[in-house]
């Protein structure tokens, strides 16, 4: 049976012009300059410019969305809502902002990628025909980024007929797979890291002629080919007793396979522009005699402000009607010329506040670890939450985690992420309240100085913290140590 009823609910939404805002928080100084450029080619009422350029834009600061019915429409009424005195634009120069002076672009990398790499080996090899060509090069696109074929050959041989309308079979593809694994970087175009590894190996070997050398890459090849499960795993024992090994043979076999690269591709040097990773600071702190300056990164965004054209053209419109009623074509017009004001009017509206939102955090961060930011001791890092952040500045916690989670400062003591610098307390024996990235740290250092041959237990590990100092429980430094990506105990062992 169907009931009708009334309820009161109160409903929170977010206004377009704060999701807009929310997503321009996420994004880092690195891609601002591309956010702005596509809002510049969506939008035609949105412009770049300096001072000089915009004496003649007005302000709409103060716009009134009050309007009547369509019946009683006064053109005049409206558009003086968009004509007052003062110009608006956005500047990202300023005393918050980094100086023209002291911005520049980032560098790009020209150079060819890693597939490219491959595919220009490829052309060194002698190849029957085209035919081959195409399923080479389409064994090389089915390498990921670290330059395994993780695709399996009836994969492959399914997308040869689907995007070339090749036929080919599982001995065709191994073949060209295995004319492919002798590219540079070594090891590349395997299917395990197994596989990888013996490749590189055997490659070394083609090259060695030192007989020492020579025997522990031998062994090394052993090991890969039929002990791979013992070595993962570090049973060194169990390798020696089945290899007949001696304790240094045993070293020397491993310190070869040690040298070799887990991932191939990182071998090639000459990676694509786009793989190059450039951290590019939000924040700039300097230390001026003992006085911490904190300056807003804004490099390659532009000036923004409302483009005189479609102004102008709002004064025409009021010109050309004389005081009259506007048909309606020119209301369809006007509404046209309003939203795309209004649009870009939001934008340069959400990038002010971006920056102020930005600068705001980043300035209550610097006060609360005012001691870390003057020495670079990380021991003076004070316990921080997101909360803390968020009661100095009145901003929320999602807020604030937006602007923590992607953004960059840069210190005389390197650059850092802002997250970095969030961390819960941890009380000590005699009751004060240190941060967890000071018992990681400390933890760090006990196990660099552990005796590899007998690494430290997380139970030894929390001795060896409780005794300076530091209540902790077995299971916190299994979480710091694996927050750290430290290995067990087992899988840190050397010989």
């Amino acid at each position: 049976m169907l009931k009708q009823r009334l309820s009161h609910r109160m409903l929170q939404k977010l206004s377009p012009q704060q999701i807009q805002l929310m997503k321009l928080l996420q994004i880092p100084t690195a891609t601002l300059e591309q956010r702005i450029k596509e809002e510049l080619e969506a939008n035609p009422a949105l412009d770049e410019g300096n001072e000089s350029e915009v004496s003649e834009i007005y302000d709409l600061e103060n716009e009134n969305s009050e309007e009547g019915s369509e019946e009683e429409f006064e053109l005049d009424d409206y558009i003086n809502e968009y004509i007052e005195d003062d110009p608006i634009l956005y500047k990202t120069v300023g005393e918050k902002f980094v100086s023209e002076e002291e911005t520049h672009r980032l560098p790009i990398a020209v150079s060819d990628t890693f597939h490219e790499h491959l595919e220009a080996q490829l052309g060194m090899q002698e190849l029957s025909d085209e035919r081959e060509v195409l399923i080479a090069k389409q064994i090389i696109g089915s390498i990921d980024a670290d330059g395994y074929l993780r695709r399996d050959s009836f994969s492959i041989i399914d997308d040869l007929l689907f995007s070339h309308n090749i036929e080919t079979n599982e001995q065709e593809i191994e073949k060209l797979v295995t004319v492919i694994q002798t590219f540079d970087p070594p090891g590349i175009g395997a299917r395990s890291l197994q596989e990888s590894l013996v490749i590189q190996l055997r490659q070394k070997e083609l090259v060695t002629k030192n007989v020492i050398s020579k025997r522990a890459r031998m062994n090394a090849l052993k090991i890969l080919l039929n002990h791979f499960d013992e070595f993962t795993k570090k049973h060194y024992k169990k390798l020696q007793k089945n290899l007949f090994l001696s304790e240094s043979e045993l070293r020397d076999a491993i310190n070869e396979i040690l040298k070799l690269n887990p991932k191939p591709s990182s071998g090639h040097t000459q990676t694509s522009g786009a793989n190059n990773q450039y951290v590019v600071p939000d924040f700039i702190i300097t230390n001026r005699d003992g006085e911490l300056e904190l300056v807003l990164n804004s490099k390659n965004a532009p000036d923004l402000r409302i483009n005189d054209n479609y102004l102008d053209m709002l004064k025409s419109f009021k010109v050309n009607t004389n005081g009259r009623r506007a048909t309606g074509k020119e209301k369809e017009a006007i509404m046209f010329i309003k939203q795309k004001i209004d649009s870009a009017k939001w934008f340069i509206d959400a990038i002010k506040q971006r920056q102020e939102t930005l600068y705001n955090t980043m300035y209550s961060i610097l006060q609360f670890q005012f001691a870390y930011f003057t020495t670079g001791d990380e021991r003076k890092l004070k316990p921080m939450i997101l909360k803390d952040i968020a009661e100095i500045t009145g901003l929320d916690i999602s807020t604030v985690s937006r602007v923590a989670n992607s953004k960059f400062v840069q210190t005389e003591y390197g650059t850092k992420l802002l997250k970095s610098f969030f961390s819960e307390s941890l009380q000590t024996q005699d009751g004060q309240e240190v941060s967890t990235l000071e018992v990681k740290n400390i933890l760090a250092d006990i196990i660099e100085g552990e005796d590899k041959k007998r690494p430290l237990s997380d139970e030894k590990l929390k001795d060896f913290l409780t005794k300076r100092g530091y209540n902790i429980a077995r299971r916190t430094v299994a979480k710091y140590r694996e927050q750290l990506n430290i290995p067990v105990a087992r899988l840190r062992k050397e010989i």
